[in-house]
Formats: C-alpha cells, sequence, structure tokens
C-alpha cells in the first residue's frame, strides 16, 4: 500500500530548480574568476639610485687664450714691420711714326669728245635698221675661217653692228692701268632684239691688259645684227666682236683691222 502526499512532490520538484539555479550560478562566477585579468604585483626596488655631473672640458678654455695669443704677436709683428712704398716703374715714352700717305691709284683714262662727236653718238638721230632689211638680204655673214673656233666648237660669224657703242659706253669698263693702244676680241651669242649674251674672251693686245674683260663687260650695251645664212636670220648664233682702244679716242671696228 503505496501512499501519495501531494506536498512532498511539491517541494521535490523546488528543491531540484533551486539546486540547478544554484550549480549555475557557482559555474558563472567560477567563470568570471578565471577570465578576470590578474593584478601585476610591483615589489619594491632597494637599489640605490646614481647621481652623476658633467664637469666643463678644460682643453677648450686653454685653446681660447692660446689663439688670443697667437693673434697679438701677429698683429705685434705686422706693426714692427715697416710698410715699403710701392713704386711704379716709368713706362718709355713711345713716339707715333709718321705714316707716309699712300699713293692714290691712277685715274682711269678718259675720254676727250668734241660737240661733233657727241651729236654722232645721239642714238636719236642714228639711221635705224629693221628686222626685214637684214632678213631680205641675199647672201650669207662672213663667216670666220675654219669651223669650230668658238666655245665648245660653234661656228663663229663676223659681228654687224645694228648701233655701233658710243665712247662713253666703252670708256667706263677699261682697267685703270691700260696700255696706250690695243685691242679686245669676244665670241658672243646673238639673242632678240639685236643683243648679245655669253661673251667669253678670245684675245686681246697687249697679252694682260685687260681690253677683252673691258669689251666682255661692256657688252651688254651692244646691238648686233645676228648672222644670215642663204637670206635666213640666225637669232642664236654666235659672233665675234673686237674694239680697237686709244688713250684719247676709244674707236669700234670690225676683225680685220
Amino acid at each position: 500500500m503505496t501512499l501519495s502526499n501531494p506536498s512532498f512532490s511539491k517541494w521535490r520538484e523546488r528543491g531540484g530548480g533551486l539546486l540547478f539555479a544554484l550549480l549555475f550560478n557557482g559555474l558563472l562566477l567560477l567563470l568570471l574568476l578565471t577570465m578576470a585579468p590578474q593584478p601585476i604585483i610591483r615589489l619594491p626596488d632597494f637599489r640605490n639610485p646614481v647621481t652623476f655631473e658633467m664637469a666643463p672640458a678644460p682643453k677648450a678654455e686653454k685653446a681660447q687664450p692660446k689663439a688670443e695669443k697667437s693673434e697679438k704677436k701677429k698683429q705685434e709683428k705686422s706693426a714692427q714691420k715697416p710698410v715699403r712704398p710701392v713704386t711704379k716703374p716709368d713706362l718709355p715714352v713711345v713716339k707715333p711714326t709718321e705714316q707716309k700717305p699712300l699713293p692714290l691709284p691712277s685715274p682711269l683714262p678718259f675720254l676727250v669728245i668734241d660737240s661733233q662727236q657727241m651729236a654722232a653718238a645721239d642714238i636719236g638721230k642714228m639711221p635705224k635698221k629693221g628686222a626685214e632689211d637684214g632678213a631680205s638680204g641675199q647672201g650669207s655673214s662672213a663667216a670666220v675661217a675654219g669651223p669650230g673656233e668658238g666655245p665648245g666648237g660653234v661656228q663663229l660669224y663676223e659681228a654687224e653692228w645694228y648701233r655701233r657703242p658710243t665712247h662713253a659706253e666703252l670708256a667706263s669698263y677699261l682697267p685703270g692701268n691700260a696700255p696706250s693702244s690695243g685691242w679686245g676680241l669676244v665670241a658672243c651669242k646673238t639673242v632678240d632684239h639685236y643683243h648679245v649674251e655669253n661673251c667669253q674672251a678670245l684675245g686681246e693686245s697687249p697679252m694682260g691688259s685687260g681690253f677683252a674683260r673691258a669689251v666682255r663687260l661692256a657688252a651688254w650695251q651692244f646691238l648686233v645684227l645676228p648672222p644670215r645664212v642663204n637670206g635666213k636670220v640666225m637669232v642664236g648664233s654666235w659672233v665675234r666682236i673686237r674694239i680697237d682702244y686709244t688713250r684719247s679716242v676709244a674707236a669700234t671696228a670690225d676683225s680685220g683691222h
């Protein structure tokens, strides 16, 4: 026969819950104690403190009076030495040398032309030859003996003046030391409007007189009829031009003079 007491079962249930709560709190307290940081325990230092003092260096103090003494000695020595005056040496007097005047170059030769010659040199009063006159002429221009005497082996023809150059046109190109007389010979190529170009020196007399160069420089003013071959005007052919010179009068002439 079993007896059941309801009050006993209630206390039993309450006692088990209380025991579980106590165990849980105890475990939680143990966990907190293990995770808490441990205090640092500092032991007292029984050693005596060590102190020291910095004394000034005696060498630096001694070095300053030595430097002052050496400076004073240098000043005394410099004061005892006599100052010698600096004398400048006497420079020699250079006398300017007298320069002789350079001789003046000899004047260029000039032409003396009277009123009749000036009138003859007037271009407006000269009779003009038309191109038709030269083209309608029969025959051929006289060629220099022997073919191929021109520059590059071209044929040369005797020059026939359309207008002779004036004395003033020739005199400005004469050299200053030109001899009293002589001649210059050049070869020129004929172009349109009776002009010539590409003139080259062929000879002169006397040699080295500069007459050929004077003719070549003055040739841009020359007016020459182009050569004719079987009545046909040959513009572009080469002609030879000779100019005879004298000291007072510059005469122009065809070849053979």
